[in-house]
């Protein structure tokens, strides 16, 4: 346990991060999910839809540093290929 009023708050700051982390991450491994699930189902319409929701929690992941942005570039052109694939 934390000793110093400084480490106390370091062990506060990082709960709280740690929780929004996980909270993030959660969605976006959803919002991936759910787009995988409509591209097995041939849903092309549905999936089409999902597409921007995915790309938007990518971007934000990004943006909080909770992925790469090279691998979220590779993510969003994988499945932007998968539905393309979609006839």
């Amino acid at each position: 346990m934390p000793i110093t009023k400084s480490a106390k708050k370091a062990l506060r700051q990082n709960k709280k991060r740690h929780a929004r982390n996980l909270k993030q991450t959660d969605t976006t491994k959803k919002e991936i999910k759910n787009f995988k699930k409509l591209i097995a189902a041939k849903n092309k319409t549905n999936a089409s839809d999902a597409l921007p929701k995915v790309y938007k929690a990518l971007d934000k992941a990004v943006k909080n540093h909770l992925i790469a942005g090279n691998k979220a570039a590779r993510l969003k052109s994988q499945l932007t290929k998968a539905i393309n694939k979609l006839q």
